[in-house]
């Protein structure tokens, strides 16, 4: 079987972002969640090593990344942070673990950035741990 050699159309035209509806009653309905593109997780990648691992609003930051509208449009901006802060964490534990799920950032791949993250700052192979549910 031989393989195809994409084009840069293919590539660029490529549905590559899985989504999901997560039924959030707390907000009275439904929502669209998105894995993260490559600019939000080197994004989330940077914060994690400028903040020493520790990221606060982490939910609400992924549900401004993450929740979408049907045309897959954010529905919520860095404006919003504070506002989603102040949110039900028990809707934004219903958004996080499929926003986390769907964009393939699980507790070992943290575990893994934050140990090459560590090694690559101060040549030390120890790890600080990031509390991310499964």
């Amino acid at each position: 079987m031989e393989t195809q050699v994409l084009t840069r159309d293919a590539i660029l035209g490529a549905n590559d972002l899985e989504k999901e509806i997560v039924e959030v009653p707390e907000w009275g309905g439904s929502v669209m969640v998105r894995s993260m593109n490559a600019k939000q997780r080197d994004s989330l990648e940077i914060r994690m090593m400028k903040d020493h691992h520790d990221i606060d609003g982490l939910r609400a930051l992924m549900a401004i990344w993450c929740v979408v509208d049907g045309n897959g449009k954010n529905l919520f901006t860095m404006e919003d942070f504070d506002a989603l802060c102040e949110k039900s964490a028990v809707a934004l534990d219903r958004v996080f673990p499929v926003a986390q799920r769907l964009s393939k950032l699980t507790k070992e791949d943290v575990a893994e950035l934050v140990k090459n993250l560590d090694a690559a700052q101060s040549g030390d192979s120890s790890s600080d741990s990031v509390s991310l549910s499964e």
